[in-house]
This record gives structure tokens, sequence and C-alpha cells, in this order.
């Protein structure tokens, strides 16, 4: 943990890096997450180039400073004290670029996916409909391995460019990355930077109308409250949102924290809650599957901060 003062670390990265980089202290993530909970990052940096996101890299090496990648922030519940060290997000243009490559999409991290689902739609490519309605970043996506409509991220990928922590880049293929249900073992304490989609080729007409029926699936039986998406992986034996429905859970609040009655696997901010109120209605749903079926539960969504 840092025990360097927050204004020296800002003076100090700030020089480091270019004039178009973000660099602020006790920035508020409930402003950078979909649930719309969390306490505020030590130190906040939106690198405008490569080179300035190697420099914040080196720069929590150098000073042993822990950091934090955080895309759309879906996904995420970051408790009320917030998070120490660096939190670094990928949102500025450089990172946020989609173009046609070789065949198929090469897409900076910070690129939302329902831009990326676009663009695959204009460009006859099929497979990519499923990102159309996740609110996330690639970079996001690639790190859960997301996944929606029986689809994974990890099904379109060729190949990643990644950073280490000492700002070198390496680029490694699918085959070549541990991958796993809702999660990518070979990206663990590393940055993505881009990565190259493919998908087959297909009608933008017939793409379209799938967009809109998985679009249309959605908004039937997903909540628009903010959250966090998904909140439990699914057991082996029943998926979490039956579970949970079976339960009897639906509707339940803790605070401003609530159970979708749409759907079971989704808790919702109702206006004002904190971040202790979701885990406390997590813990509640946890405890309830492990007494009355002998189900341990597991997140699905990563708990971040103190």
């Amino acid at each position: 943990m840092s025990t360097i003062p927050t204004e020296t670390n800002l003076d100090k990265l700030g020089v480091r890096l270019s004039a178009g980089s973000v660099v602020r202290t006790g920035e508020p993530l409930a402003r950078h997450t979909t649930l719309r909970v969390g306490g505020p990052a030590e130190l906040y940096v939106e690198p405008a180039l490569e080179s300035d996101l190697a420099e914040t890299l080196r720069y929590c090496v150098e000073t042993a400073q822990p950091f934090f990648l955080l895309g759309r922030g879906s996904n995420l519940l970051v408790r009320d004290g917030g998070v120490r060290g660096v939190v670094i997000c990928l949102s500025r243009p450089h990172f946020s670029r989609v173009e046609v490559v070789d065949g198929g999409l090469q897409c900076g991290a910070g690129a939302r996916l329902k831009r990326v689902a676009a663009v695959a739609r204009q460009e006859g490519m099929a497979g990519f409909e499923f990102l159309e309605g996740i609110p996330g970043s690639i970079g996001g996506a690639l790190r859960m391995n997301a996944g929606a409509m029986g689809w994974a991220a990890f099904d379109l990928v060729a190949r990643v460019r990644i950073m280490e922590t000492s700002g070198d880049v390496v680029e490694l293929d699918r085959s070549e990355m541990d991958v796993a249900y809702r999660s990518c073992a070979s990206l663990k304490g590393r940055v993505v930077l881009s990565v190259l989609l493919r998908g087959e080729a297909g009608d933008p007409e017939k793409i379209a109308s799938r967009m809109r029926e998985f679009e249309a699936k959605r908004k039937s039986s997903q909540p628009t409250a903010p959250s966090a998406g998904c909140m439990f992986k699914n057991p082996a034996t029943v998926p979490a949102g039956r579970l949970i429905d079976e339960l009897g859970l639906k509707g339940t609040c803790v605070g401003a924290a609530r159970v979708s009655e749409k759907h079971g696997n989704f808790l919702v901010n109702d206006g004002g809650a904190t971040a202790a109120d979701v885990l406390g209605l997590i813990e509640l749903i946890r405890d309830r599957a492990r007494r009355e079926r002998g189900i341990e539960l597991e997140t699905e969504v990563q708990i971040i901060g103190q």
C-alpha cells in the first residue's frame, strides 16, 4: 500500500504524461460504474497514448503502488471506502478505435461493445451480435470472457496485444491464452491494448435482425435500473437467476439495493444505494442458497476497494 501523499503522486505522475492524459485525485468511482455505487480512487488516470500507459505502469512499479484497470464499469462493485493506489481507465480516443484490418476488426481496449457490434453489422461480419447489449468495453470483456446469448468474447478472438507492467508489448494468439468460463488467466497482471476479432461473412440485414431479436429479449428479461449485470456465476445444477427466484428472493431489499423482479440475478440500485447495501444483499442471497439448497454461489461481478 502506498505511503506517498496523494497530491505528491499527482504531481510526480502528471509530469511524465502527455498533455492529453487525465490525472485526478479522489475521483468518485460511482460516476464510472453501471451500478452507480463506490468510493473514490486515490489516483485516477486516463492515459492518452500507449506511451502514457507505459509510464503509468512503470510509475506504479517504481513506487510500489497497486493499480486497477477500469473499463466501462459494468460487472464491477466498488466498496464505499474507495480504491487505494492508481485506477487506470483506457477511455481516451487512442484506445477506443475500431478499424477493419486483415478481414476482421481491430479494436482498442476502450472500445464500447455496442460500437464494435455496430461496425461488424455495417461490414457484414456475423457473430458479433451478442455484444450489442453488453454495457462494457473490449478490454473488460476479454478480462472476464464476458458472454450472452450462448456466446462469449473469446469466441471471436484471433490475437491480442498486451502490455506488461514493464511497459513492454507482446502479442498472443488465441491458442496461446488460458481462457475459461468468465475468466482469462493470461491477462492477470497485464493490460489489454487491442484485439483482432474475426466473425463470419453475413448479410447486414440478417445481422441487424438478430441484433433486434437479442435487444428485445434483453428488454423483456432484464431490468433498466442501474445494475452491474448478472451478480452471480451460474452453478452447475441451476441458473443463478432461477435459483434466486425459487428461493423467493425477488424484490428483497437491503437499503436501496434490491433483487430485480424481472431477473433474480440482477441486483439494482433504486437510488442512493451504497456498496454496503449491495454487499449485504449479496450475503443474504448466498446464505439462503447455502442453507436451503446447499449451493455456494460465487459472484461473477468483481468486487474491489476498501
